[in-house]
């Protein structure tokens, strides 16, 4: 499992910022491939939260992404 981190902040509020953590595809998603089709993803994330900006995100194995 690949999983997405999306680090937004607040359209609103702007000094209220998370992380949001998404999954991405199954088991046999590769790192590269969350590279290049997980912006399909954040799309899809931002079209339903349109109070929140995406500052930046990366892709790994959620438990690399637990120790960030």
């Amino acid at each position: 499992m690949i999983e997405i981190v999306v680090s937004v902040c607040s359209i609103v509020q702007g000094a209220t910022c998370k992380d949001v953590r998404l999954t991405f595809m199954a088991e046999s998603a590769t790192p590269f491939e969350c590279m290049m089709y997980g912006q399909v993803e954040i799309a899809k994330w931002a079209e339903g939260h349109p109070n929140w900006k995406i500052q930046r995100w990366s892709c790994g194995r959620p438990s690399q992404m637990a120790k960030i």
